[in-house]
């Protein structure tokens, strides 16, 4: 039985992975701060799928808890076939109403951590022929919108050239980029979520992701919405995107 590891696994995205990879089959090794709900998840899914399920409480900010979560991706005599690397946030303030500390943070989490742990379940990958990983970046990655979408610009560029770095090597690297979906995401930044045709229920999200990732894409972009922002990224110029987003902020 293969084995998943799952960054941000209690909610949302993360949780969705969890619960349709374990319908899979795949043991899962659980990641997130909250370690009371890591574990009441943990006893869920074990009930609902009859998989092996590790917790390791970690926040990725603080560099010793990222490096415990490294070196369990590390560990050759308990390998992770698929890491999910989906743990992150989003800042509610334009840039200079942050503070750099809050901006920092956001980029440790969304570059930092997926460099780290990408590097550190990429050496047993290719060792062993097999593996894969699936980068939660977003649709906010084609458009000029600040630091988020300026770290999440950088996890499609790192994750289009491991995809054809290791490839060859028996490993799958994707980037999953969706749109507005239906989780905490934006009440933790204090922001309405909305529920019309622009958002995405996240059972959806994740089955479209997997799928794409079994056909070996290096992209998803799950819903025809979202699939159509991004065939407008590319013909129309970022500086007039940015125009049209500065005024709708005014």
């Amino acid at each position: 039985m293969t084995a998943a590891l799952i960054t941000g696994a209690t909610a949302g995205i993360g949780l969705e992975f969890a619960h349709q990879l374990a319908r899979r089959g795949h043991d899962l090794v659980l990641v997130a701060r909250d370690e009371a709900r890591l574990a009441a998840v943990a006893d869920e899914l074990r009930s609902a799928y009859a998989v092996e399920v590790e917790t390791l409480p970690a926040d990725l900010v603080v560099p010793e808890q990222c490096a415990r979560v490294e070196a369990r991706l590390a560990d050759r005599g308990r390998p992770v076939d698929l890491l999910v690397n989906n743990a992150g946030f989003g800042l509610k303030k334009r840039f200079l109403d942050n503070s750099v500390d809050e901006e920092q943070a956001m980029l440790d989490v969304l570059v930092t951590a997926v460099l780290r742990l990408s590097h550190a379940a990429l050496g047993p990958m290719t060792e062993r022929g097999r593996g894969g990983i699936i980068n939660v970046s977003s649709v906010a990655a084609f458009l000029p919108r600040g630091t988020y979408s300026a770290t999440k610009a950088w996890v499609n560029s790192f994750s289009e050239w491991a995809h054809n770095e290791y490839k060859p090597k028996g490993v799958t690297v994707m980037a999953l980029c969706p749109g507005f979906t239906k989780t905490e995401f934006h009440q933790r930044m204090e922001v309405k979520r909305g529920d019309g045709f622009m958002w995405l229920e996240p059972e959806f999200l994740v089955r479209t992701a997997l799928e794409d990732f079994d056909k070996g894409r290096v992209y998803s972009v799950p819903g025809a919405q979202y699939k159509a922002v991004r065939a407008l990224t590319r013909v129309i110029p970022s500086v007039v995107l940015q125009r049209y987003q500065s005024m709708g902020r005014k």
